[in-house]
């Protein structure tokens, strides 16, 4: 600002005054008008990835249609003469727990498309019952060259009675803590800092299929060693040598340090997954430590059977579960006396539901600690989801594996374009179905 300027703005000229008190109260309404803007798009932003995209709903709509019509839709998965296949520890075996069929087969194709022995590959698909029609069908028809895909329902699985009631448990315990989460914040008003809890309250965070991944033993009793990807990835480079990785006695393998360096891992240290707040927390775990990347592991399922992960990973539940116990008995006792303290039911109920944020990954973190074994970054290079990834051309061709964690998944509107293209090139989109339903790059 020049002398002559600041001279003019200091001024005791009544004039110079009653213009720029008006101004700035112009300029000071629309600085706030840009910011309820920016708050309004943000809100908006989260809400689009929160939805099922009309295209995606269309194919699985005509893909049940497709199952109950045409015999070939129906045919089995695997064909009888690769069944042995599916428990054969020389193969390499990976895991998708998903309901999304159109990312299952880019993670699938894409994993094929970069296998120098695809031959070698199974996939065991396991979905829910509703997707089950669509998912099977969608392989059935459009089966995949080389590798052996299986398509399996949760309802087809007969487990004992101890694991359905722990399943049960657990998915009540994590909608108890997402809904004690979302009530809390949805009277808020929305500050920038409240961006990542917008990500938090996306009904993923409940999906029992994404919680299932602490009974993947369970799951696949006949197996020995595999390799887990999320759906929203896609395969780039060969996997083959993570079957061969030494785990050194871990039981899973999972990159930790991110491409920047060590301890690099902005957004996902363990202050970012839990309330250091509550002195169980704040006494057992370091906050500035990195968590490790779920979406691409391997997974030594002899070593996790001989520990006790799945359950250190319930007696953290349990200990939800045991604080809201403390307020129902609370709340019964003081109704029969007729007095209460409300402050104590709120305390009580907001140190067991506030230990960690709604997700897979907090309660993941505290049940393999001491379990995990760190490999190279760029086997899994994470963080496109979001809005403004920060990964270089260089990190992003050299990564194994690349993951649209974040909101902004590939196959929404929202998909950053410039990662986006790099999904789209899995997509088959001369497919017959995909077209009909308008699903386009």
């Amino acid at each position: 600002m020049s002398l002559s300027y600041s001279h003019q703005l200091l001024s005791p000229d009544p004039h110079a005054k009653h213009i720029e008190v008006p101004c700035f109260m112009q300029m000071l309404k629309m600085e706030r008008k840009v910011q309820s803007a920016r708050r309004h798009e943000s809100i908006y932003w989260h809400l689009a990835s929160h939805g099922v995209p009309k295209s995606l709903h269309c194919l699985c709509l005509k893909l049940a249609e497709e199952y109950a019509v045409n015999a070939m839709a129906r045919s089995h998965l695997p064909p009888p003469e690769f069944v042995s296949h599916l428990t054969d520890p020389s193969f390499d075996h990976i895991v998708l727990l998903t309901d999304n069929v159109l990312a299952a087969s880019v993670a699938i194709s894409s994993t094929i498309k970069s296998s120098v022995k695809p031959e070698k590959l199974v996939f065991h698909v396991v979905t829910d019952k509703k997707t089950y029609t669509s998912m099977h069908a969608w392989f059935a028809i459009n089966s995949v060259n080389s590798a052996v895909v299986e398509v399996k329902g949760l309802h087809q699985y007969d487990w004992p009675h101890e694991v359905n009631v722990g399943i049960q448990d657990m998915q009540e315990i994590h909608h108890l803590i997402w809904s004690h989460k979302y009530d809390n914040l949805k009277d808020i008003e929305y500050k920038e800092e409240h961006e990542r809890n917008l990500e938090i309250l996306n009904l993923s965070c409940v999906s029992l299929l994404n919680h299932l991944r602490i009974y993947i033993p369970e799951l696949f009793p006949d197996l020995n060693k595999i390799v887990f990807l999320d759906d929203d990835i896609i395969v780039q480079h060969d996997l083959s040598s993570l079957w061969e990785l030494d785990l050194n006695g871990k039981v899973v393998g999972a990159v930790v340090d991110s491409w920047c360096g060590h301890a690099c891992c902005h957004g996902r240290k363990y202050k970012d997954y839990f309330n250091f707040t509550e002195p169980i927390i704040s006494s057992n775990l370091d906050r500035d430590q990195c968590g490790w990347l779920y979406g691409m592991n391997v997974f030594d399922l002899q070593t996790w059977r001989k520990t006790n992960i799945t359950a250190n990973y319930h007696r953290w539940l349990k200990l939800v579960s045991i604080f809201c116990s403390i307020v129902l008995i609370y709340e019964n006792i003081t109704s029969i006396l007729c007095f209460g303290n409300s402050d104590f039911i709120l305390q009580n109920l907001n140190s067991g539901l506030t230990l960690w944020h709604p997700g897979a990954l907090p309660p993941a973190l505290l049940a393999f600690e001491g379990h995990v074994h760190t490999i190279d970054p760029s086997w899994h290079v994470a963080g496109l989801g979001h809005r403004f990834p920060q990964v270089s051309q260089q990190v992003l061709e050299a990564a194994s594996v690349i993951h649209f964690s974040g909101p902004a998944k590939p196959w929404l509107e929202i998909g950053i374009p410039e990662v986006r293209s790099l999904w789209n090139q899995h997509v088959n989109f001369s497919n017959e179905l995909i077209r009909k339903c308008r699903i386009i790059g």
